[in-house]
């Protein structure tokens, strides 16, 4: 074991200037095996980054076979030191290994973390990068870090070729340090850190005893100093009686595109990188004109937003980047600075330019990719075909995508949107109901989430194809929901789907539900989405004939049951059967269905003359007998004055103009006798009465267009109405002057 020369390189996860270093320290010495911290069963798939379609960021997923949803990331970015050693080692064609604890016995913990290669990502009894900026004097640990480290280490520096090396061994000491003073017993306190630290030791004696005597460790800093004592004699005992009898569990180890948002540590499954595409572009970019670069790209996505941004503007906030890091006492500009300088130059001073800078370049859409060799469920793979078949690449960037359903390839493309989407896959959202996109177009929103890859393996227990998969998740969804109308929307979204082959089941399940419902609510909420799936049926090639007998046989039950159900409803149970009699109105409007929609409007005409209904249901019933001729213009002018009479009860008159008027004001700009009505009904009102029913009527007057406002205040100011009072009255001067005294009082203004 003496013979073995050990070099330990200690970083910072994901940091482009540890990154740098490792690159520089194995270019200069190579060694024969290079060991990285990471899941040790993930040896198998390590060649695969060696490959030319695997771009980072990617993250190593491991989970368990049987149970998915357990499951550990460990993300690698351009620029993460581990991600540099393994590339290097399998390009100069050198052994790399892992050697952290085994995901099977991660995954056995009562709770496994979602881990990441962050500094932080374990226990840890202090921060050890915050200790050593604190003792340099400074306040924020992370620019400590940058002048330190990330601004000092570049490969072309001209220095000494063992300066990398030599600031691996300061950081080990350091840590050494650190350690000794929040661990004195020299041993983690964590029983999973020492688990941790025990088996990368005793990855590093078996590396030795295969013979390698050039080893590179490439782990994380606070790691050095307990992997610095391999060597002691007892110590080799004590690793193997804590690793002896671990429990453990069956572990599927692979790779899965990741992206520099998911990176950031404002997001889920963060890795505690603030800034990715900052420290991308750091890495990428190292040298003198890093700086000038990284502006070029501010202008470049800021003119894409149609943001001015001239090279002028490139050269100003450059040299003002660089002005900023001299009187700070820097040796080069970093995030602060530059953030500093583009907000005074490309921002002036304002925030929505700073906002676009942040989220395309600080933070960044990059989304990694993986081989097609990579080891995937076979429901992963079948919907990367899927992908490729519909060329519909999955994107980090948000993008929006215009669909014409009379397309073929278009039409694919919303089917396996909509079959993600049943397999809780949100990769695309429709940005427009069809209701107001027509029946051929449909737009979506498309962002693809790393975390979408687990949860496609997840949903592999259902099936092995995209299509089996969803018929299997829409069958048990359809089971366990009780809801009728729930029942009634998964079909819909199962013809959206394309899965012809599970229509008839779920059409089965409605029928017999519906069959046995005495809730006319809930009847009602099932029509309109049975109605969508009808209407537009034709564009997809649906057969819609059996859906049509299903909403028959609902509309006769919703007719029937209608007019006692709407009896005795307070306030807020009105609103809601209101709502959703226009909805069954509608629905049955949009298919032409004469027939149902007549026995609907007896049924509303009996609501209309029943006892105990609440004023806005009779307002939505006359309203809609009225839009369909089945009251003529006198019966509803009856019907109206009936309502709002003396008699009536001001707040029940109230709710039954609301109802009437239903957010359209159309009625009263076309119909003056309903105008004056109302307006009579108005000026009759007291006092009190007037002051209760106003919350009422501002509501119901709010909800009209400016236009239809505009021409109701015409038609009241001109006098068309029969019976309004016309402005050409005289006004009492009186009135008036003590009227405009009272404003100028308030207003402060001196008469």
């Amino acid at each position: 074991m003496s013979t073995a020369r050990l070099r330990l390189l200690g970083v910072r996860h994901h940091g482009p200037g540890s990154a740098r270093a490792v690159r520089r320290s194995l270019t200069l010495a190579p060694p024969d095996i290079v060991l990285i911290e990471g899941h040790a069963d993930a040896d198998p798939v390590l060649p695969l980054a060696a490959e030319p379609e695997m771009e980072p960021p990617v993250a190593m997923l491991a989970y368990m076979a049987d149970r998915p949803e357990r499951a550990v990331f460990s993300p690698f970015a351009s620029f993460s030191p581990e991600w540099v050693a393994l590339r290097w080692a399998l390009d100069a064609d050198v052994a790399v290994r892992c050697i952290d604890l085994p995901a099977r016995f991660t995954l056995a913990a009562d709770e496994p973390a979602q881990l990441s290669l962050a500094v932080d990502a374990t226990a840890r009894p202090v921060d050890p990068i915050a200790e050593l900026a604190s003792a340099a004097g400074y306040d924020d640990p992370e620019r400590w870090w940058e002048d330190v480290v990330e601004h000092r280490l570049h490969p072309d520096d001209g220095g000494d070729p063992s300066h990398a090396d030599a600031s691996f061994e300061a950081i080990g000491d350091a840590m050494a340090a650190l350690r000794a003073r929040f661990e004195p017993s020299g041993e983690p306190s964590d029983p999973t850190e020492q688990r941790r630290e025990a088996h990368m030791r005793a990855a590093i004696r078996r590396a030795i005893a295969d013979g390698f005597t050039e080893i590179a460790v490439v782990c994380g800093a606070w790691h050095v100093p307990a992997l610095r004592r391999v060597h002691e004699p007892k110590l080799a005992a004590r690793d193997t009686a804590t690793l002896r009898g671990l429990p453990k569990v069956k572990a599927t180890v692979t790779w899965v595109p990741w992206t520099h948002r998911r990176l950031a540590s404002a997001t889920g499954y963060g890795a505690g990188v603030t800034a990715p595409g900052w420290y991308d572009h750091l890495y990428t970019h190292a040298g003198p004109d890093v700086v000038a670069r990284w502006f070029a790209e501010v202008a470049q996505v800021l003119r894409a937003a149609d943001h001015p941004a001239s090279a002028a503007d490139v050269v100003e906030a450059t040299r003002l980047a660089d002005a900023l890091a001299a009187l700070r006492g820097r040796p080069l500009a970093g995030l602060g600075e530059v953030d500093d300088a583009a907000r005074a130059v490309f921002g002036h001073g304002g925030d929505t330019p700073m906002r676009l800078i942040s989220s395309d370049l600080v933070v960044g859409n990059r989304l990694g990719s993986v081989p097609a060799s990579t080891p995937m469920v076979p429901l992963a793979r079948d919907l990367a075909a899927e992908q490729k078949r519909c060329r519909l690449k999955p994107e980090g960037a948000r993008k929006t995508v215009e669909l014409d359903l009379r397309q073929s390839l278009h039409l694919q493309r919303s089917q396996l949107l909509h079959r993600v989407g049943l397999l809780d896959v949100p990769w695309g959202i429709e940005a427009e109901g069809r209701r107001s996109a027509g029946t051929f177009r449909e737009t979506w929103e498309l962002r693809w989430e790393p975390e979408f890859e687990l949860r496609i393996i997840e949903a592999s227990a259902l099936g092995t194809t995209v299509a089996t998969a969803c018929a299997a998740a829409v069958m048990q969804r359809a089971t366990d929901t009780a809801s009728l109308g729930d029942l009634t929307v998964l079909l819909e979204r199962c013809l959206l789907a394309g899965l012809d082959d599970v229509v008839p089941r779920l059409l089965r399940l409605v029928d017999e539900r519906s069959a046995v419902s005495a809730d006319v609510a809930r009847l009602m909420e099932a029509v309109p989405p049975l109605a969508r799936t009808v209407r537009y049926g034709d564009v997809r090639a649906t057969d819609a004939e059996a859906v049509q007998t299903v909403i028959g046989g609902i509309v006769s039950r919703v007719v029937a049951g209608l007019p006692p159900a709407c009896v005795g409803l307070d306030d807020d149970e009105s609103s809601a059967m209101a709502t959703l009699v226009r909805d069954t109105q509608s629905a049955l409007s949009l298919l032409g269905d004469h027939e149902h929609l007549a026995a609907l409007h007896r049924a509303l005409a009996e609501v209309g003359e029943r006892e105990r209904v609440h004023g806005l249901l009779q307002g939505v019933a006359t309203r809609i007998l009225a839009d369909a001729d089945v009251l003529d213009a006198v019966a509803t002018e009856l019907r109206v004055s009936r309502s709002l009479s003396p008699g009536a009860v001001p707040l029940d008159a109230a709710a039954f103009v609301e109802g009437f008027l239903g957010g359209s004001g159309a009625v009263l700009v076309h119909d003056p006798v309903l105008l004056g009505v109302i307006d009579r009904w108005l000026a009759s009102l007291a006092s009190d009465a007037f002051t209760q029913t106003l919350p009422l009527l501002r509501r119901t007057f709010g909800s009209f267009e400016t236009a239809e406002r505009r021409a109701i205040g015409e038609r009241l100011r001109t006098g068309e109405a029969p019976g309004t009072h016309r402005s050409e009255h005289r006004l009492d001067a009186e009135r008036v002057a003590a009227g405009l005294a009272t404003v100028a009082a308030l207003l402060g203004v001196r008469s």
